[in-house]
């Protein structure tokens, strides 16, 4: 399996790889720092760069349904099985995505609701909430929400066992997501003092590295379901 540097290094702009398979779906490294398209969160853009000076442009990196692994799309171009590269992710696009995704756990710890759905973009976010007769406060949320981020708490991943998190189910907010799973231990992510549950993406070490945000949309889509949306504000 490839080894997934940004479960455990989100700050991990590029490493040295080598391809070990190419197809029609994509090229596979044993190694990368290219998050896969997965939990709301898009896949990597970036490059595959070869000692020769070719530079492979990717603009998508997904899971292969059937093994889990990492394919990194490339624009045009071809590599071979065994070719030595250096993987280096498009770094603004990245952080950004970060930024947002860690908003959107605040967020989470802002609402009482299971969590029917989300998305976000280096741009913004939104999550869809089962609240059945909750009216919600776009300015109170927004306050909140800054509140949150100025306080700058510690944000770590972390990791328990299967039997751990079905002894705690509340750690899985997302009800159309599995939790992130590795050789029997499940993700977490845990903002110090405000929120932990399950999670396999990228994130800020520190909620001050977010910035200042802002609620946009309060939507009604369903008879219970609730879209929140959130924006990067610069």
């Amino acid at each position: 399996m490839t080894e997934e540097i940004f479960r455990a290094d989100g700050y991990a702009k590029s490493c040295e790889a080598t391809v070990t398979a190419v197809g029609e779906g994509g090229i596979r490294l044993d190694r990368t720092v290219f998050y896969p398209e997965g939990g709301g969160q898009p896949g990597d853009t970036g490059w595959l760069r070869t000692a020769d000076g070719r530079a492979l442009r990717i603009t998508d990196t997904r899971k292969d349904g059937e093994s889990g692994e990492s394919l990194h799309i490339p624009e045009e171009g071809a590599l071979a099985v065994g070719d030595a590269v250096t993987a280096e992710i498009d770094w603004d696009r990245r952080f950004r995505h970060m930024r947002t995704h860690t908003a959107m756990h605040l967020l989470c710890s802002l609402i009482e609701g299971e969590v029917t759905g989300g998305n976000l973009n280096d741009q913004k976010g939104r999550l869809d909430f089962n609240l059945p007769d909750t009216s919600l406060d776009k300015e109170h949320l927004t306050a909140e929400l800054n509140r949150l981020v100025q306080e700058d708490h510690p944000v770590e991943p972390r990791w328990v066992s299967a039997e751990e998190l079905a002894s705690n189910p509340d750690l899985v907010r997302t009800m159309s997501v599995r939790p992130p799973t590795s050789g029997g231990q499940v993700r977490l992510l845990e903002i110090e003092g405000v929120d932990l549950q399950a999670c396999g993406g990228t994130h800020v070490a520190r909620t001050g590295e977010i910035g200042r945000l802002r609620v946009g949309k309060i939507e009604n889509k369903g008879r219970q379901n609730r879209r929140v949306n959130i924006h990067l504000e610069d």
